[in-house]
């Protein structure tokens, strides 16, 4: 049999259990094994494993799942470890809806959990996923039971016809970060939250509190197809990896501009430089990038949303700080008048290059303060 594995989020990594997983479906037949979405890939690289999980691109879970579908595989593992359960089966359902080619699906859900979970998301599925749930000591859930954690008793997917369109999330605590295509656009106020899109912008969450300012940066969206989260994007405090040493001494450097998008970040690893806006985005660049010594310049305001456990920051990283609502209008000059509108150039020299830098920060006038790692 050939098993195509789909692990999804650095928990599942972290935890050890896809390893443990991928090595325990050997016996079951041919195991290939992807990664699905984008911020498991650090962890995969903390844990030494990109030669048994393929990070090569950037997929979504579902397209991932129907890559395997197109390649031959007989049945697809989806490898989940949720906040909690409901998280974890609302995963899955999505998972499953988006997939195009909808081949047999086990999910495999929070195996180290008292409510760890085994979900045959297609019927042929069922006598694999009950002899998975029986060896790992797993509850068997129907997912007709899903769509009631899910709905609240209310048959899958069904919606009153409506101008506005809605997202309800599940499995969400008081007091988290809600993403939207890795944009932090609000924070949950209760564990009942559900976003409310109006031609196409999100106009107001319920259960939670807007944030116009990522709202604004996230822009025209649909909420169906949006990948949305909750909570830290990485919940495990790790000893991170250095997957190389950057060279000094170089003829020529690379430097970047990332502008609000955190999650796409790993194209710039062989960056000598990369000049991040936003205070999320910092944070999470600086963290993603220190595992390929990649420092960064981070155009921050102070509103800075905690979106991982424990951050890390290579060294000769600057983070420069203004008031409220400056980091846009910094960044866009910065990217306007040093980069000349590209997102990457080169230079000869990263101390001229950050003098520069600073000219042209200097010049708009706005008070800030620089710290240096």
């Amino acid at each position: 049999m050939r098993i195509g594995v789909v692990v999804h989020g650095p928990q599942m990594v972290d935890s050890g259990y896809a390893a443990k997983l991928i090595d325990f479906l050997k016996k079951y037949g041919e195991v290939r094994a992807r990664l699905g979405g984008t911020m498991g890939r650090t962890a995969v690289y903390d844990a030494h494993l990109e030669d048994v999980i393929d990070i090569s691109e950037k997929r979504l879970p579902s397209e991932s799942v129907d890559l395997f579908a197109d390649e031959g595989a007989d049945i697809v593992v989806l490898m989940n470890y949720g906040k909690s359960r409901i998280t974890g089966h609302g995963f899955g359902y999505k998972v499953f809806q988006r997939s195009e080619k909808k081949p047999p699906v086990v999910q495999i859900e929070r195996p180290g959990e008292p409510d760890g979970s085994v979900v045959a998301w297609k019927r042929e599925a069922e006598p694999f996923a009950e002899k998975l749930a029986r060896e790992l000591e797993l509850e068997m859930v129907d997912p007709e039971e899903v769509c009631r954690e899910i709905f609240h008793g209310e048959p899958c997917g069904e919606q009153k016809p409506d101008r506005r369109e809605y997202r309800r999330l599940v499995g969400v605590s008081e007091n988290e970060n809600i993403f939207v295509n890795g944009i932090v656009v609000g924070v949950s106020t209760s564990d009942d939250v559900t976003l409310v899109a109006e031609d196409g912008l999100i106009t107001e969450i319920r259960g939670g509190r807007i944030k116009e300012h990522g709202v604004e940066k996230l822009g025209r969206v649909n909420l169906k197809d949006a990948v949305v989260k909750t909570g830290l994007l990485r919940r495990s405090e790790v000893k991170p990896r250095k997957v190389k040493v950057r060279e000094n001494n170089k003829k020529k450097y690379r430097v970047s501009f990332l502008n609000h998008a955190a999650e796409d970040i790993y194209t710039l690893h062989d960056s000598d430089l990369v000049v991040t806006v936003g205070d999320d985005t910092t944070l999470v660049a600086a963290d993603i990038l220190y595992r390929f010594d990649v420092p960064i310049i981070g155009i921050t305001d102070g509103d800075i949303d905690r979106v991982v456990k424990k951050g890390f920051k290579c060294a000769d990283s600057i983070i420069i700080e203004f008031e409220g609502g400056w980091d846009d209008i910094v960044g866009e000059r910065i990217h306007r008048e040093l980069f000349r509108g590209k997102d990457t150039i080169e230079t000869h020299d990263l101390e001229t290059f950050k003098r520069d830098l600073l000219q042209i920060i200097d010049n708009i006038g706005a008070s800030y303060t620089v710290r240096y790692t």
